[in-house]
């Protein structure tokens, strides 16, 4: 997840005549962070690393902590994404002797990986809205969401929801490339 901005919020008159609060459409870049984020599905816990940069290395790093985490008799399952950092990592994984697996979801497909609800969390209650003058800022909000975050943290419980006929489509389709 790559997060940035800095927006004025002012005043601006609609079409009807009202006059309500709006962020203003321009903003002021400060920057990129990127965001690792690992979720333990078995107990909704949130493990992350933010950095500067989106490299296979920092990916691989990021692992390298979640990993030293576990039981070594433990299997590890990662369900990922097609982000670029986590493709070409097979030298990286022929240290664990197949202990650790990767799985990927196809494209069109995220809602199959869990830890996208926690980033749509992080998106609705601490970034949409907000503004950021600094990284350093930007990193801090973020790591209090987590920190607030894993202190009541519980399994996500999954439930139907309707999928229209296109996404449906579309995720067949994937599926299937």
């Amino acid at each position: 997840m790559r997060i940035r901005i800095e927006r004025s919020s002012g005043y601006v008159q609609t079409d009807s005549g009202a006059v309500v609060r709006a962020l203003k459409s321009t903003y002021k870049r400060h920057g990129t962070l990127n965001l690792f984020a690992a979720l333990n599905v078995g107990t909704g816990q949130v493990q992350t690393k933010i950095t500067d940069y989106k490299k296979r290395a920092d990916f691989q790093s990021f692992l390298d902590g979640v990993i030293t985490d576990q039981p070594p008799e433990k299997e590890i399952h990662v369900i990922l994404d097609n982000y670029s950092p986590h493709k070409k990592n097979d030298d990286w994984l022929a240290r664990f002797d197949g202990r650790v697996q990767f799985h990927f979801t196809p494209t069109s497909a995220s809602w199959l990986n869990q830890i996208e609800i926690v980033f749509s969390l992080l998106q609705r209650k601490t970034l949409n809205g907000a503004s950021f003058k600094t990284k350093d800022e930007l990193r801090d909000a973020i790591a209090a969401f987590i920190r607030k975050h894993n202190e009541r943290a519980k399994p996500f419980r999954w439930r139907k929801r309707e999928v229209k006929g296109g996404q449906l489509r579309n995720t067949v389709v994937n599926l299937c490339n």
